[in-house]
């Protein structure tokens, strides 16, 4: 799929154990990468996400933290790509802890680039973010257009996306920023205080309680089927950037409000329950939308799996666990 014979790539994915590194462990491991290695901390990962693959001769598990310089240069040791998944997500974390998202997000990152500039990798990959559009009121996001950054979080992705510039500029790496816009599908959390919205709304489903809308319910998303992201990373990984260091959006170029987004959900889990309405997020953009021009046209993607069809399958897997768990 997507054209890359993995048959010779080894690969590190930071934040494997996460919702989308694990996704895109599963996608590499089924279609034959030479080798796979996973350093997550366990922090907002979880081991269940990956214990299907640990057995697996190509796979290799580092409990290890970014954080660490050491355990950057551990996992990058002998390695040829970087998918870079690892961080802190969520603007009401960052609200309340800013440091740790800092530290995390940023100084991570940076022992990420250092550890891969020191072991000569081909290419680098992270996870950037919609949220560096912060304050821009244009639709669709293009990505040489940003506002300012309305939280500690969009700050840190931003600051990734400067740091990775510099270190292309001055190392000659090639770095690829990949501008999620709200990703969603198996294996994402519905539980804790920072969950997102999606897995939120089918726990509310499955547990036939009425989900909080916040604000008003027409702010809307391009909501992004995990599928797609991984997908992104495939197309981008192994292709040099032109540029040295360049940001792509990875989205469906669909616009949902949240009131849409609900009644979709009910109209696929075939159930009716009314919802009711909380104050709004501090820090949230009031719009996102993006434009996939670029990424389109320089590196192939389109999104395959539209947001009804994402949540049918994201419903679907969600159901099984929540069966699973009361049987």
């Amino acid at each position: 799929m997507w054209g890359v014979d993995l048959t010779d790539k080894k690969i590190l994915v930071t934040g494997g154990a996460g919702f989308i590194g694990s996704n895109l462990v599963e996608y590499l491991l089924n279609n034959g990468v030479k080798e796979i290695r996973v350093l997550d901390n366990l922090a907002t990962g979880k081991k269940e996400n990956i214990e299907e693959f640990i057995n697996q001769p190509n796979f290799t598990f580092i409990e290890g933290d970014i954080r660490n310089l050491k355990d950057c240069k551990k996992a990058c040791s002998g390695i040829d790509y970087v998918s870079h998944q690892a961080a802190l997500g969520s603007v009401p974390r960052s609200l309340k802890d800013p440091i740790t998202s800092n530290e995390v997000n940023i100084n991570g990152f940076l022992n990420m680039l250092v550890a891969a500039k020191e072991a000569n990798i081909k290419s680098f990959v992270y996870a950037a973010s919609s949220s560096t559009y912060g304050d821009s009121k244009t639709l669709p996001k293009v990505e040489q257009n940003i506002g300012m950054p309305l939280s500690p979080y969009a700050v840190t992705k931003y600051a990734n996306e400067l740091y990775a510039h510099v270190f292309a500029l001055n190392y000659g790496m090639s770095i690829i920023g990949l501008r999620y816009f709200n990703v969603f599908g198996p294996k994402q959390d519905p539980n804790g205080a920072y969950a997102a919205v999606i897995p939120l709304f089918m726990k509310a489903i499955l547990q036939n309680e009425p989900p909080t809308l916040n604000g008003t319910g027409e702010q809307s998303r391009d909501f992004t089927y995990v599928e797609n992201a991984v997908q992104a990373n495939i197309r981008t990984l192994f292709t040099k950037s032109s540029e040295g260091h360049e940001v792509v959006n990875v989205a469906c170029g669909e616009e949902t409000s949240l009131k849409e987004l609900w009644t979709s959900i009910q109209q696929v889990a075939q159930v009716e329950l009314k919802e009711i309405y909380g104050p709004e997020r501090a820090g949230d953009v009031k719009h996102s939308l993006a434009d996939l021009s670029k990424i389109s046209e320089k590196f192939g993607y389109q999104p395959e799996v539209k947001i009804n069809q994402g949540l049918e399958k994201t419903y679907d897997f969600f159901k099984n666990q929540f069966l699973n768990k009361t049987t």
